[in-house]
């Protein structure tokens, strides 16, 4: 089968297009026929190997993981004897170690039955994403009905899922983004908006329950100044330089907004999404309900994965990008 892959450390042109044999199916797996595969942030900082730090896991000199990629959605071809409430023909998305492919092995709870209204496009664009606007909303915001929020960098991958989530929450939603973002935030159901290029949020004066940013290079004086005394600040994303050799300026980051938090009555943090079966099957019945509708900035075909890494690399996708398998 074909899959994308990388055997070191670089720029997009790192990225091939290989045949590649996968293992024997396990007990616990999943065989899925792959029709489409979403890019995150984080499948690039692998793919180029910074922060140097993420090296400690994925491979000092070299990948250890030669596949790229994470989120797909599919047709379930094949199941193992002991998977349960899978069939062959079931249609599915998830996460997988084989990335963008024609074929992945999953563990079952990796993976979740697909939500009727969405197509395989939509479904690809919510695993990580997902898990972190999800995540940043509920367990770290706390957000609760009525409350204002925030959301910086409304227009993107992380930030559409987490205007929509906070709105199924109840919450009063102000998106900050670009001028040509306008419409695209008020659609996805944004109560007010901020353009960034005519006002800077943090000196209109108004102060929100929550402050979650998705994007954006702001210091936390500055996202403070936009938080009520008792305010909760969820730092979702690495604004430290996208392309930083070693990151010191995020790990510095989140030290200096954990010891700030202890002499202050707001609530300041720094979170890293988790992959969890519960977590999906709520983002899955979320979109099912109509309340949860993935952006999708473009669809690039599997033989142009470079040219797609390299747009999602500008910061400037409206929502998504997605490959299609």
């Amino acid at each position: 089968m074909k899959a994308v892959t990388y055997k070191r450390y670089g720029s997009a042109e790192v990225l091939d297009i290989e045949d590649v044999t996968l293992p024997e199916l396990s007990a616990n797996q999943v065989l899925v026929r792959v029709c489409a595969a979403g890019l995150n942030p984080a499948d690039w900082h692998l793919m180029r190997g910074t922060p140097y730090l993420v090296r400690a896991q994925s491979g000092l000199r070299r990948p250890k993981n030669i596949h790229f990629g994470v989120d797909m959605a599919g047709v379930v071809e094949k199941v193992g004897e002991e998977v349960l409430g899978l069939k062959v023909g079931d249609a599915v998305f998830g996460g997988s170690r084989y990335g963008i492919s024609e074929y992945v092995i999953t563990a079952q709870k990796n993976i979740t039955t697909m939500p009727q209204n969405l197509n395989f496009d939509q479904a690809a664009a919510i695993p990580v994403a997902g898990y972190t606007a999800l995540q940043a909303v509920r367990d770290k915001g706390k957000v609760k009905p009525e409350q204002s929020v925030l959301i910086v960098g409304a227009s993107g991958g992380v930030g559409t899922l987490a205007v929509q989530i906070a709105k199924s929450f109840g919450a009063e939603v102000t998106g900050v983004y670009s001028t040509r973002n306008i419409d695209l935030v008020k659609s996805i159901g944004a109560d007010h908006v901020i353009d960034y290029t005519q006002e800077e949020f943090f000196k209109s004066g108004k102060k929100f329950d929550v402050v979650i940013q998705a994007a954006g290079n702001y210091s936390l004086s500055e996202l403070r100044r936009a938080l009520k005394p008792k305010g909760v600040l969820v730092k979702a994303g690495d604004s430290s330089g996208t392309k930083g050799q070693f990151g010191w300026g995020f790990i510095f980051g989140m030290l200096k907004t954990w010891i700030v938090s202890k002499f202050t009555g707001q609530s300041l943090g720094g979170m890293l999404a988790r992959t969890n079966s519960a977590d999906l099957k709520t983002l899955s019945d979320l979109a099912a309900a109509g309340k949860l509708t993935p952006v999708i900035d473009q669809v690039f075909p599997m033989g142009k994965v470079r040219e797609a890494v390299q747009h999602l690399e500008t910061g400037h996708a409206r929502g998504k990008v997605i490959i299609s398998i």
